[in-house]
This record gives structure tokens, sequence and C-alpha cells, in this order.
């Protein structure tokens, strides 16, 4: 099981891979590209993710959101300059919450955007504080999601929404027969990948309704196939730079992370879906 400072060093150490292979640097992003019909690069791509996620929890201009599991600050600053609303990042990874103060500050948003440390299990913000919770790709970090959606439940108003991505396994994944599942996770700092029916399970028990569910799967493969083209490019220098020098443990096994979530993704073993989910409580 991995802990709070396992996941935090994950996204210490691989933060110049995401700014090689991810043009994180340019797009401000650490997440999956959702590509439509007319989206004409990778960077467009990875904007359609946030631009998705706001039209599914029906973002209003002026909200006041949390952004649960923030990275660099990509869909803080999209959500500050494209609805002006006020968001609050958090992380558990130190160089991320620095990279993505120093952006507010370039892009002229620190008025409307505040990132600080946090585990969003536990958070130090007052009760009904929300309007919006935003969740990308961070809900897989958290061990027991019950406690997950608690802690939402507390920081959001009376009707308050959730509006998440991430990878949930299906019925393929559970058994995991060639352990790609279990590879993936470990290079991520991932203890366990979400099962769909689990999670709407905990849905129901902690206070919130499902509202909308989609998945975009089929609209993620060439950004999965990028990141497994990443591992075939950089395997041979990663594997050769490890011979050489003495990388964390992340930094040294993250190149195979980009085979397995590819190879696991090609069997059916887990999909890719966006979910909105309202207070009922």
């Amino acid at each position: 099981m991995f802990s709070k400072q396992d996941i935090a060093d994950y996204y210490d150490q691989t933060l110049t891979h995401y700014r090689f292979w991810w043009k994180m640097d340019e797009s401000l992003a650490v997440h999956y590209g959702i590509w439509k019909p007319a989206t004409r690069n990778f960077s467009e791509a990875l904007q359609n993710t946030n631009q998705i996620m706001a039209e599914m929890v029906g973002i209003k201009p002026g909200e006041t959101l949390l952004d649960a599991g923030c990275g660099v600050g990509g869909a803080a600053f999209y959500l500050a300059s494209n609805y002006n609303c006020q968001v609050e990042g958090i992380s558990l990874s130190e160089r991320q919450i620095a990279l993505a103060q120093s952006h507010a500050k370039r892009l002229g948003l620190d008025h409307q955007t505040r990132f600080s440390i946090a585990d969003y299990l536990k958070t130090p913000f007052k009760n009904q504080r929300f309007d919006k919770i935003w969740a990308c790709e961070s809900l897989c970090y958290a061990n027991d999601y019950s406690n997950f959606l608690k802690e939402a439940s507390r920081l959001l108003e009376p009707g308050g929404r959730v509006v998440l991505s991430d990878y949930f396994l299906t019925e393929k994944g559970l058994p995991d027969p060639d352990g790609y599942l279990q590879k993936w996770g470990d290079t991520w700092a991932i203890s366990r990948f979400n099962y769909a029916k689990s999670f709407q399970e905990a849905v129901e028990k902690n206070g919130f309704k499902t509202i909308l569910r989609k998945d975009f799967t089929p609209q993620i493969r060439k950004s999965a196939k990028r990141l497994f083209w990443s591992y075939l490019i950089g395997a041979l220098p990663a594997m050769l730079y490890n011979l050489t020098h003495r990388p964390p443990s992340f930094a040294k096994t993250h190149y195979l992370s980009g085979k397995y979530q590819y190879l696991s993704l090609k069997k059916g073993q887990w999909r890719y879906e966006i979910w909105v989910l309202e207070k009922t409580d």
C-alpha cells in the first residue's frame, strides 16, 4: 500500500519526464488527453479534458471550486480564465505546488487561484466551502474512496457537485492474470484501481447520487498510445541511465508505465470515465 509520501515522491521524482513527454510546460497538464474528431494535436486533446469535465458538471461563472489533486494548476487556470471561478488547488507534491504558484503569477491569475500542499482526504477548509469539487485522475490515489466522498460531502454546499475523471476496472481487469495493472500501479504509486460497481455503491452510501457518467475510452486511446511510444523510444536510454546513475525508485521505473497502461487497455482491463456526482444530504 503506497503512502501519501510515496505519492508525493512519485510526482516530485517524475516531473522532468512529464515536462519532456507530456508537454507539461505548455499544456500545464498531467492527465490523458481526450481526442475529438476535429482535434488537431495533443495539446488540444489535453485541453479537451478540461472543457468536457467543465461542461459535464455545469460550471457557472463566479463559483468556488476545489481542485483535489491539482497537478501544476492547468485545470484551475482553465476554470479561472474561462468561467471567472475562484479555485483552491491542492496536491501532495511540493514541486507541483511550487510550479502551480509560479504559473499563476506568470499568467496573472494569482488573485483567482491559490495552491497549497494538502491531503484531499482531510483538508483544512471549512464546512460547505465549495460549490464544486474537481478531481482529474486523482481518485485512484484514495485507498478508500469512501473517505474521499465523506470529505467531499463536508466541503460542498447542499446540491454541490463533484466531477471526476479516472481509470475504472472492467470485469476483465479484476483478475489481472498478466499483472499488467499491478505493474502499472507500481510505477505510478497507485495501490489499487477503482472498480466502477464498488465506487457506485460508495457513492450511494456517502450522501451522493450519480447524475452523469460517460465512457471516454475510445477518445483517450491516442493518448495511451502516445505514452506507449514514449516507453518504446525511452526504454533503452532509461536503462542505460539506470546503469550509470542512481535515480530514485519511481524515476527509475517510470518509463515502464507507458508499456503496462497500454497493454492493459488493449486487453480491455480498464475504461476511462468521467462521472458527475451530486450531494443529496
